[in-house]
């Protein structure tokens, strides 16, 4: 029996806002944000998902903005248990219970804030076109998958579903969002990326490269991190074991579904394909040993 959810639908609740994987409901002062099995892969969500993959995805994120907060780390997380939800959710427990946050509710930043501490990805792409990554130059002659002498960060546009996002300079994310909102969404990436990978990196995973988002809290203007974090879909996870400088190392991440579109030359731009169930089974079976690994829960738990 197939128990992917694709879509919620939770008619007491209003119509959500849909988004590449989550649907949010607006329960007037705070948010209540479901994550489905939906996956996208270069900006487009694919026609079948991972089963239980928004378990995953809530409550690793869970784990990390509790574990964030003896760092100082302000987030949106108000609980992700069912039972201190408002009385209208629980009518739609059984649904919710796992894979939903009740949370803050902020006025998004427009922009991804993305931590890089390996060259890979599109990062490795514009370094090899240009010798640089979002305005930055790095030294010659480095190979994909070095690990940088500094972790870089390097925002980019937020696009709506259906579009792609866009590298920026830290220059053109002040210009969106204004110097001070910039200075702090950088300086706080950098001290979440610096804590999580020392704490990775102790248990087998290196994280090379990983994207966050801030709002603006909507009562007091404080600056939150939100949405998700440090989750093998907004993340690449590589095993410590396995990484070698000068190729793309196995990852427990989303890699493995873009590899296969690669590898059937999906354009990215014509109708979605359906994934074959051994690439759905193995990228459930990733996502689920990656949260394993960094934490001490398992799919169904809820963290303390």
């Amino acid at each position: 029996m197939d128990d992917t959810l694709l879509e919620s639908a939770l008619p007491g609740l209003g119509v959500p806002r849909r988004g590449k994987v989550r649907d949010v409901y607006d329960l007037g002062r705070h948010l209540l944000i479901v994550a489905t099995d939906r996956i996208s892969a270069f900006d487009v969500i694919l026609l079948n998902g991972i089963p239980g993959k928004g378990v995953v995805l809530t409550q690793l994120s869970c784990f990390w903005f509790l574990w964030l907060e003896s760092f100082g780390i302000s987030h949106h997380l108000i609980t992700s248990d069912v039972d201190h939800f408002p009385p209208q959710c629980r009518p739609y427990r059984d649904v919710l219970r796992g894979r939903s946050m009740l949370v803050i509710k902020t006025a998004p930043l427009p922009i991804e804030c993305i931590v890089r501490g390996y060259l890979s990805g599109s990062g490795w792409k514009a370094y090899r076109q240009t010798g640089t990554i979002a305005g930055a130059r790095l030294p010659a002659g480095l190979r994909e998958s070095d690990r940088l002498t500094h972790p870089l960060f390097t925002p980019s546009t937020k696009a709506e579903v259906g579009g792609h996002d866009v590298n920026i300079s830290f220059e053109q994310m002040q210009a969106q969002v204004g110097v001070a909102q910039a200075e702090a969404a950088r300086a706080t990436s950098l001290l979440i990326y610096e804590k999580a990978a020392a704490w990775a990196e102790a248990r087998g995973i290196l994280i090379a490269d990983t994207k966050m988002e801030f709002g603006l809290d909507a009562e007091t203007g404080r600056l939150r991190l939100i949405d998700e974090v440090l989750t093998p879909d907004s993340s690449r996870f590589w095993p410590k074991d396995a990484w070698q400088p000068g190729g793309a190392p196995p990852s427990f991440d989303k890699q493995f579904v873009r590899d296969y579109l690669l590898s059937i030359h999906w354009n990215g731009m014509s109708s979605a394909p359906r994934l074959p169930e051994d690439v759905v089974r193995e990228t459930g079976e990733k996502y689920r040993e990656a949260m394993r690994r960094l934490t001490d829960l398992e799919s169904g738990a809820t963290p303390g």
